[in-house]
């Protein structure tokens, strides 16, 4: 006799749960899924101590008809898929006809419904006993889960604290909300509201709801179609961030997933624009043919393959660049607006009418070599020095004296407008920085200035790191301009390994300027470099190519990417370096001509205003 059998349909619905149901949010996905499904506007939760008591979803959809109530708890039963042609086509949230089963599996479960809008039914699962009967019921569906894993207590064991899984559940119901905006959802915690949204189909209400308004006045909007796909979203500023990717939600078709690429066009969407280890803010709707997208790939349905992936990928970088290209992104509190001077009126129309950036020889930063640890002692030898230091400052203007000869030290670059004309010139880059009086600088570190719209404090290490890094980008990308020989050329030995890993990356190190010629056995020599390399080539050379030995790979604009802010962080302003007024408001000029004026290429803000309204609030002029 054989020793293989068919297992008993209740012993195979456990296992099936096993998959399905991982904990009570599991449970509140897949009946809102279903209520969803249902064509239904109004969608209400109550769960009480995290749903492993009681979890009640009611919904206003079509109902269940009679004659399909007992089918609707067994396995492989949907009325959402009838062949194959359907599941490559899949316009639903739920198709695998497992959820309701496998729930029944692991709980008690009692279903009201009425199909017809006077007459219910009702449903009891408990176990291998099945009951029906009329009712009074309501229009729609209404889904009773009690004792959840209760006869499986090797699960119940695992189950997280209450706290924890309510956590999970309210998470859920947050992307619900966000996926469909159009349906008014309301979420009960131990008779706790939770949630609730207008159902009004503003994604921004939404958000507000669940973020907050401070996070919901930061949103930017997002829009874009293509013969594929069509994009929509908010996304917020900057300035708003968390430490993990979970506040990023992806949509595809009203499906909540989870992919790392597009998750990673995301991200470098804002490059150089959040500090490292910080991820944005966002949710993106995505609308496509269900043909292009395969969500029968897990149970729980979140991942997905998509068979154009790099188009969407690039269509949401885009987005997301053009979107926050038109928006300033420097840190500031909404206040009534307070009396303006009629000073910084009239310098504000004269800076707005002034092309400052054409007919300029030079955009250069060379500083004095002075160097003033802050200490608890700044008497007045310290004050000396700070003068000694300022009258030192060789910022290069175009209003300087003709025998004014700037000594270049190695924190400058010098670049020169017959050589790149247009790197900085107003015409490419819409102005984002608003008019800023120079007032001062505190600690050799930051500058001070103002405006009428308060006080801005400008980090000068940040800001230069800014300016060059945009200025490096651009000339990385273009290495055909003029080199020059070097007086006595730069040998670099290496090892065994580390010559063999070089010699994989001879292109890419081409392609930023770094030609190598063997020397023989394991030594390299560099002959000359391009004119634009600054002054400290050798140092430069040397940590471009330990960025290739300890990547194995290396993607060409990625590496154009790292090389940039290399250059750019190592030969910027240093903090305690002390500059005059005119070299500062020199440096803020070059600064609002960049294309990113408000973060440096690791992210950091390079300016943080107080508005009036805050000085007035610290200083309790105002309550």
């Amino acid at each position: 006799m054989g020793i293989i059998q068919e297992l008993d349909i209740q012993l195979a619905n456990k296992i099936a749960a096993g998959e399905v149901v991982e904990r009570p949010a599991s449970v509140v996905k897949e009946l809102v899924e279903n209520a969803i499904d249902a064509g239904s506007t109004q969608i209400t939760v109550k769960v009480t101590e995290a749903g492993l008591k009681y979890i009640i979803v009611t919904d206003n959809g079509t109902g269940i008809l009679e004659e399909d109530l007992p089918l609707a708890l067994s396995r492989h039963a949907t009325s959402k898929i009838k062949s194959n042609h359907d599941l490559f086509h899949i316009r639903t949230l739920g198709f695998r006809g497992e959820a309701l089963a496998s729930i029944a599996a692991v709980s008690k479960v009692t279903l009201k419904t009425c199909a017809d809008g006077q007459l219910g039914h009702l449903l009891k699962v408990d176990g291998h006993t099945m009951e029906k009967s009329l009712t009074r019921a309501k229009q729609g569906t209404e889904i009773i889960v009690s004792d959840l894993f209760y006869n499986t207590p090797a699960r119940l064991k695992y189950v997280k604290s209450l706290h924890t899984e309510l956590g999970k559940i309210t998470d859920i119901m947050n992307r619900f909300a966000m996926s469909h905006s159009h349906i008014r959802f309301t979420f009960y915690a131990d008779d706790k509201v939770m949630l609730q949204t207008t159902g009004n189909g503003r994604l921004s209400e939404v958000m507000s709801s669940i973020y907050g308004m401070k996070i919901a006045r930061d949103l930017v909007e997002i829009s874009g179609t293509t013969g594929d796909y069509m994009v929509t979203g908010l996304v917020a500023k900057p300035e708003h961030t968390r430490a993990n990717r979970h506040y990023i939600s992806i949509f595809i078709n009203g499906r909540y997933i989870r992919n790392f690429m597009l998750t990673k066009a995301i991200m470098t969407a804002y490059h150089t624009l959040l500090p490292i280890g910080r991820y944005p803010i966002g949710a993106i709707n995505i609308v496509m043919d269900p043909a292009l997208v395969d969500v029968n790939v897990h149970p729980t349905k979140q991942e997905v393959r998509l068979s154009k992936e790099a188009e969407l990928m690039s269509l949401i970088e885009q987005l997301i660049k053009q979107a926050l290209l038109g928006q300033s992104l420097i840190p500031k509190v909404e206040v009534k607006k307070n009396k303006v001077l009629e000073k910084f009126e009239q310098q504000k129309l004269i800076y707005d009418q002034q092309n400052l950036f054409k007919n300029e020889e030079t955009i250069d930063l060379p500083l004095p070599e002075h160097h003033h640890p802050t200490s608890e002692n700044h008497d007045t030898k310290n004050k000396t020095e700070i003068r000694e230091a300022m009258s030192k400052s060789n910022y290069e203007l175009p209003n300087l004296p003709a025998d004014y000869e700037p000594k270049l030290n190695e924190a400058s670059v010098s670049i020169n407008e017959s050589e790149d004309s247009t790197l900085f010139d107003s015409s490419i880059h819409e102005r984002k920085l608003p008019y800023m009086e120079v007032v001062g600088q505190v600690h050799g570190t930051y500058i001070v200035a103002q405006n009428e719209g308060g006080m801005y404090m400008i980090d000068q290490h940040a800001a230069q790191e800014r300016i060059k890094y945009e200025y490096f980008k651009k000339r990385i990308g273009n290495v055909t301009h003029a080199v020059q020989p070097l007086l006595f050329p730069i040998t670099l030995s290496f090892t065994n390994d580390e010559a063999l890993r070089v010699s994989r990356h001879v292109d890419e190190l081409h392609s930023v300027g770094i030609t190598l010629e063997n020397f023989g056995g394991n030594d390299y020599l560099v002959r000359e470099v391009p004119t634009w390399f600054p002054e400290d080539a050798e140092e430069t050379i040397k940590d471009i190519i330990d960025y290739c030995l300890n990547h194995q790979s290396v993607n060409l604009h990625k590496f154009r990417e790292e090389t940039a802010i290399m250059m750019s962080c190592k030969k910027s302003i240093k903090a305690n370096h002390y500059l005059r007024h005119e070299d500062m408001t020199r440096l803020i000029k070059d600064l609002s001509a960049t294309s990113e004026p408000y973060t440096c290429p690791h992210g950091r803000p390079i300016t943080i205003q107080f508005t009036s309204y805050d000085l007035e609030k610290l200083f309790k002029r105002v309550m």
